[in-house]
């Protein structure tokens, strides 16, 4: 759909970040500037098994450490289950945690809290504690993992509180199938069927700001909760869930967040100095040091995933069979919706030839470090292997990949049966392939090129599709006020995660009120103070909230006409709102926005604020196609991105130059767990990668060229025209890659990530 023809003020401007200056001069204020001096320092004693049972645990000579205030032990702690998944309720994530339980079931699995004055104190305390385990057998393949001999949850109490499919005497966590088609006599008729199978690893999101929280009680004895997190209201339900205590005795606000990529989606961090605080009546902080963020964190789902694809001769693809099996490791967050969208946002994207299609799922329990949100949620996962499949069908017809996609993919009009019966009603796609055709110049750098002294160049394509929220269930809210001096307060309840949504959203609400984004103050993520809101993630905060903030200014905009309206002494409908005033039609009477901040404080009944839940039926996907150009060298295996182009249809870009920003620090992460972030365990099952020396993520020096550009559609259900941008950009640099890599090798890497060394060798 066409964008139509308006020359905004502020939507479509790169205005800067409203916190750049802060940030620039170091006075941002993040969870640690705030935490005071008299705080109890909170420590974990975690377990060395993934599968034990804690039989005995002496505390005493901890206790005794000087500085120590207490210990807690399993217990000390309720006995309700819960689920820790920033997700709405009813979560579909089972509830199978405890704060502390007595069957440990992953290689850092908290056995124990210590609460102390310092960390020297808690550390020293850590050491004195005496655990004795009975250690039991673990199950550490999830593809045994199913109906297998182990159970991973075997308790009674273990609770579903959405039918997902999860059985835990079984060690599922979810399981369905969802079909359309006869999918088995298609792929019977078709002249090719390719069957390959594609494994991605549990890749960490590496945020620079670890998990951290900071409790204390407030004046009035509730628990003030001040955490780096995305979920600022789930989090409240969280620990009232936890903490056997209601909703309305928390407070939880989050400061300046220093990354989360969807890790802070998962509540890591907060219940523990959450229960010190309520135990002590003190103030307390924990801080994840880099290695519990590896080994206990929040990374992203293991997966392998099953493709059958089936084609005719020329390349038209008839029929999609994806079989994805999830490892949610010892514990069950987002497990259940992670991976609905490795095969409902990878098979919609050849809806324009596909006459059927299978997508079935289990999502199992593991004793390895539990899983959780991670950009792309899922979908990276199935794109991946849908794409790679699809340039394997290319390679084996000898036909271009993007002309086959073009033959295939998605276009504008066109209903998705695989995507929850949606239709794209804004889709640019065919655009973005043509347009980064032109500027990669793909047809000189497809073919590939020997450089002589064993380096080849080549290049690969993909595209992707992701979301705009999560329909039918997000809930975007916004509460803007008229202030004293004719600004504008704008108060959210979505967290701004360093993404500049802050801004974005101010440059929506400057627009509808015809003001300078200057005039608009921007308050987030408290619950007491902000109205209602999901959270930021599922790519929904421009999309959901940024239609709250426009509906909440064009309800604010007739309510200041009302208050003019006894101002002026006329009806409210001879009113119209002009940026800086209230005017008469036809006559030259005005009152100004100064003046009427002070009217509406004058015997007036008519606030002058409006607050605006948004939730929508649907959710429109935003588009991509990128390529990338390598140079690999095949006597040391090792890849070097030369050049990555990247376009974009997220709608209309609000901000372009934070929507540029986005969508090149998703294609490093992209690139990254690619070639680089390698997810290894030991004989334990903890993760052998405890910090970023032997984690490894790409920097500046590791990328060459890349670029981006968008391709706008225009999405009439959204802000100002706009979709969502923050996911969908980390999904398609990893088969991009992997064609380049096998144009480059003729051998098909179908694990992730691809080392040097794996090149190396062979297959």
């Amino acid at each position: 759909m066409a964008q139509p023809q308006k020359d905004y003020k502020c939507v479509g401007k790169s205005i800067r970040k409203k916190d750049a200056m802060q940030l620039l001069l170091g006075k941002a204020v993040y969870m640690d500037d705030i935490v005071p001096r008299d705080a109890l320092t909170v420590k974990l004693l975690r377990s060395p098994h993934p599968n034990a049972i804690v039989e005995e645990i002496d505390v005493s000579l901890a206790c005794k450490v000087p500085g120590v205030v207490a210990v807690y032990t399993w217990q000390d702690v309720p006995r309700q289950r819960f689920a820790i998944a920033g997700q709405t309720y009813p979560e579909p994530s089972p509830y199978d945690r405890l704060i502390l339980d007595r069957h440990v079931r992953f290689a850092g699995d908290p056995v124990a809290i210590i609460a102390a004055e310092d960390e020297r104190a808690a550390l020293g305390a850590m050491k004195r504690i005496k655990v004795t385990y009975r250690v039991l057998e673990p199950v550490l393949d999830p593809r045994a993992s199913k109906d297998g001999p182990i159970l991973v949850h075997p308790e009674e109490d273990w609770y579903p509180p959405c039918p997902v499919g999860g059985d835990n005497k079984r060690n599922l966590v979810a399981s369905e199938t969802d079909s359309a088609g006869d999918v088995d006599g298609v792929l019977d008729r078709c002249d090719i069927v390719l069957d390959r199978t594609y494994h991605t690893k549990a890749f960490q999101q590496a945020m620079m700001e670890t998990f951290r929280t900071y409790t204390r009680l407030d004046r009035y004895g509730r628990l003030h909760v001040i955490s780096s997190t995305q979920i600022v209201f789930h989090v409240r339900r969280i620990l009232s869930a936890a903490l056997g205590i209601p909703k309305s005795k928390i407070r939880v606000e989050k400061p300046r967040i220093g990354g989360g990529f969807g890790a802070k989606q998962t509540a890591v961090s907060e219940l523990y100095p959450a229960f010190v605080t309520l135990k002590t009546g003190r103030p307390a902080q924990l801080i994840f040091t880099r290695e519990e963020c590896q080994i206990a964190g929040s990374p992203r789902h293991e997966m392998e995933i099953r493709v059958r694809l089936g084609a005719d001769k020329t390349g038209k693809i008839r029929a999609l069979d994806l079989y994805t099996l999830s490892n949610s490791g010892a514990y069950g967050e987002h497990g259940p919706t992670t991976v609905g969208l490795s095969g409902h946002k990878s098979i919609p994207l050849y809806t324009g030839s596909l006459e059927a299609y299978r997508f079935a799922f289990d999502v199992v329990y593991t004793n390895l470090q539990p899983a959780g949100a991670y950009r792309g949620y899922g979908a990276t996962q199935g794109i991946f292997a849908v794409e790679s499949a699809v340039n394997e069908l290319a390679e084996l017809l000898h036909i271009d990949p993007t002309v086959l996609r073009e033959k295939n993919m998605v276009r504008q009009g066109m209903a998705m049966p695989a995507y929850y019966g949606e239709t794209a009603g804004a889709c640019a796609l065919d655009r973005c392939l043509a347009r980064c055709k032109e500027i990669f110049d793909w047809e000189h750098r497809y073919p590939v090129r020997d450089l002589g002294n064993g380096k080849v160049r080549a290049a690969g394509v993909a595209i992707a599709m992701q979301g705009s929220g999560i329909s039918q269930i997000d809930v975007g809210s916004a509460t803007i006020r008229l202030g004293d001096d004719g600004c504008y307060n704008l108060i959210l309840g979505a967290a701004d995660m360093g993404t500049g949504c802050d801004t974005i959203l101010a440059q929506m609400a400057a627009e509808c009120m015809d003001c300078d984004v200057d005039n608009v103050a921007v308050f987030s993520a408290d619950t007491d103070v902000s109205p209602y809101d999901s959270g930021s993630y599922a790519s929904s905060t421009t999309y959901v909230t940024g239609k709250a903030v426009e509906r909440a200014c064009e309800e604010l905009k007739e309510r200041l006409c009302r208050i003019a309206a006894r101002v002026l002494a006329c009806p409210p409908e001879e009113l119209t709102f002009c940026g800086n005033c209230i005017r008469r039609c036809g006559t030259e009477q005005s009152v100004s926005l100064h003046d009427l901040a002070y009217q509406a404080q004058l015997n007036n009944t008519e606030a002058a604020e409006a607050t605006v839940s948004h939730s929508s039926p649907i959710s429109p996907p935003p588009f991509m196609a990128g390529m990338a150009e390598i140079e690999l060298d095949k006597l040391t295996g090792q890849v070097t991105v030369l050049d990555y182009m990247a376009v974009v249809d997220c709608g209309t870009p609000i901000n372009p130059a934070l929507a540029r920003i986005q969508a090149e620090g998703g294609i490093v992460q992209g690139i990254g767990m690619t070639l680089l972030e390698d997810v290894r365990y030991d004989a334990h099952g903890k993760p052998m990668e405890t910090s970023l020396m032997q984690y490894k993520l790409p920097t500046r020096l590791d990328m060459g060229k890349l670029r981006v550009e968008f391709e706008s559609s225009y999405e009439p259900t959204g802000p100002f025209g706009a979709k969502s941008i923050g996911e969908i950009v980390i999904n398609t640099p990893a088969p991009a890659i992997a064609h380049a890599i096998y144009r480059a090798t003729g051998v098909w890497h179908r694990n992730l990530p691809i080392t040097a060394e794996q090149i190396a060798l062979g297959p």
